[in-house]
């Protein structure tokens, strides 16, 4: 009985704490969705709690009830796409592995797996479509200390998985430029799906392009470029120091000729 009262009591909390008559699910997903919008378009930092409630049409406490704080709606918001992509990335690279009858898969198929899931859900609205992958980018860039504890927790796992993958496929490629070859390849994936402004300009969309075209455009350049930067050959010889000598006009003659 004692049980019962409480759920009861639970759910009568969760509908008065919402100035609409709607389900408490509803109203759990409707802030979701407000809020990943809103963190889109402003940022974690520039985006407040009264700015989420009045776009949502709830109450301060329905935030509250549902997530506890905006801490906690900002880390919901990024894991209902998350955990999904996470167990896609990882069903994906078990079958690569199951199909390749017991050698590693090659680094385009590690790069697709990995990459191209991500891509693909800007096409699915379902999943969060172009939002998420704009939340996405703009969260790695984040100066948030808290977004990149986050994310560098939900993202852990598999990206072990598959640095490992990158390793057994590239045996020629020592382990630590592995490593520093996929830390580029996130940033610049970040900085594809943060920067759509940029993108207009500078790879010439069209203005009235709808999202899900943009990244039919996107995806096959950025593929090609994530596979020959992990395809690169190692570093030959040393460069000239950047700092040494700085105002030098030897030194600035030397990095010239690099260039």
């Amino acid at each position: 009985m004692y049980d019962s009262n409480v759920h009861l009591k639970g759910r009568l909390i969760a509908m008065l704490v919402s100035k609409s008559p709607s389900s408490p699910v509803a109203t759990r997903t409707r802030i979701l969705d407000v809020a990943e919008r809103l963190f889109v378009r402003h940022g974690y930092d520039g985006t407040s709690l009264r700015m989420i409630t009045s776009d949502a049409g709830v109450n301060l406490a329905a935030v509250n009830y549902h997530f506890g704080g905006k801490e906690a709606l900002m880390e919901a918001v990024l894991k209902r796409r998350l955990d999904w992509l996470n167990e896609e990335r990882m069903r994906v690279l078990d079958e690569l592995e199951a199909r390749s009858g017991g050698q590693p898969p090659r680094p385009h198929q590690i790069v697709e797996a990995f990459f191209g899931t991500l891509i693909g859900m800007g096409c699915n609205r379902e999943r969060g479509g172009e939002v998420f992958l704009r939340l996405i980018g703009r969260s790695f860039t984040s100066p948030n200390g808290f977004i990149r504890a986050l994310l560098a927790d939900e993202y852990r796992e598999v990206v072990e998985r598959y640095k490992q993958a990158f390793v057994d496929a590239l045996p020629e490629v020592p382990r630590e430029e592995i490593a520093w070859r996929f830390q580029f390849m996130l940033g610049a994936t970040a900085y594809a799906l943060a920067g759509s402004d940029f993108l207009q300009v500078s790879a010439e969309f069209e203005a009235d392009e709808l999202p899900e075209q943009q990244v039919r455009r996107l995806w096959p350049r950025l593929y090609s470029f994530l596979v020959g930067g992990m395809r690169a050959p190692l570093p030959q010889g040393e460069l000239a120091p950047l700092c040494a000598g700085f105002g030098d006009t030897d030194a600035a003659d030397d990095v010239e000729a690099l260039a």
